[in-house]
């Protein structure tokens, strides 16, 4: 399934994400997208230089009910705080040192 930022709903628990099919309101700013896989695997579609998309590979996990995606190239965690069929509600952190 694939998730659209909804900016304008933003709150201080995270930024809204909703369905792509869902009325998404149109934007002259680019909306970052993120497409979660039954494999686990993911995509994170984030705004380039130029507007067009580029896509960030990513993997998703269930650890104990919270749901995490990794962002591959970057240091970042989405973590998803609230969600339903019809909205996600994301926190950003820093991903933890394994090392």
């Amino acid at each position: 399934m694939t998730w659209v930022h909804v900016f304008e709903e933003d709150a201080p628990d995270g930024e809204v994400y909703r369905p792509e099919h869902d009325a998404i309101p149109l934007s002259r700013r680019p909306r970052e997208r993120l497409q979660l896989r039954p494999d686990g695997s993911a995509s994170v579609f984030m705004p380039g230089p130029d507007d067009r998309f580029i896509e960030q590979q990513a993997s998703w996990e269930d650890k104990g009910g919270e749901v995490v995606i990794k962002l591959r190239r970057e240091r970042t965690e989405l973590l998803v705080v609230e969600q339903s069929a019809s909205r996600l509600v994301i926190r950003r952190r820093q991903a933890a040192d394994k090392g």
